[in-house]
């Protein structure tokens, strides 16, 4: 799967679970948007991890390893900076902004894994 097609997948994901669970959201001050946030940084992280895969599938395994290892890293530190920015300057609620991260960085992370598994495995042969 293309980087535009996977992006364009998680951001339908995003939409339509967003969109089902807005109404039974509180209304409460921010609650919304922490959980949009979380949802928002989930959906990025994803992309960009899914993007590093992809860019070094086709390079050395040092490439790949420095790529994946070192984006994750990267990666986990831009998710804590806008987690404490979100709550310390956004002032967003915490537990919905938690939750809601952590749930779609599950969610993506499956997709994630199933796709890239799917791609890298051979096909098994008839019998």
């Amino acid at each position: 799967m293309s980087l535009g097609k996977y992006a364009l997948l998680v951001l339908v994901v995003v939409a339509a679970l967003v969109a089902a669970a807005w109404p039974a959201l509180p209304r409460e001050a921010g609650v919304r948007w922490a959980v949009v946030s979380g949802a928002a940084l989930a959906a990025l992280n994803t992309i960009l991890a899914y993007f590093l895969a992809l860019w070094s599938a086709s390079r050395s395994t040092t490439v790949f390893m420095k790529a994946v290892l070192g984006g994750m890293l990267l990666r986990m530190a831009f998710m804590l900076a806008a987690v404490v920015a979100g709550i310390l300057i956004l002032d967003l609620p915490r537990v919905p902004l938690v939750i809601s991260l952590l749930a779609f960085f599950v969610l993506f992370l499956v997709l994630e894994l199933t796709i890239l598994h799917r791609r890298t495995s051979t096909p098994a042969r008839a019998r």
